[in-house]
């Protein structure tokens, strides 16, 4: 699952484009009078795991992490 780092995203999208899932939008950062974005797993469930995201971050923002085991 990808874990994102907000200090450094720049909101660029290219992992949104990435996301053949498509669980991963840019949301506006609240309070950011100048429309700051970051980009947000909205749907955790519906990632695959497949790290495209990770992989096309040019800020290196995007890690990816194991899932607890479902039980």
């Amino acid at each position: 699952m990808p874990a994102i780092d907000l200090n450094r995203c720049t909101g660029c999208g290219w992992c949104v484009a990435a996301c053949p899932p498509h669980v991963l939008s840019l949301h506006v950062l609240p309070g950011s009078g100048w429309g700051i974005k970051r980009a947000v797993l909205d749907d955790a469930t519906g990632c695959t795991g497949c790290a495209l995201c990770a992989l096309r971050c040019p800020m290196d923002a995007i890690r990816m992490v194991r899932r607890a085991p479902k039980t």
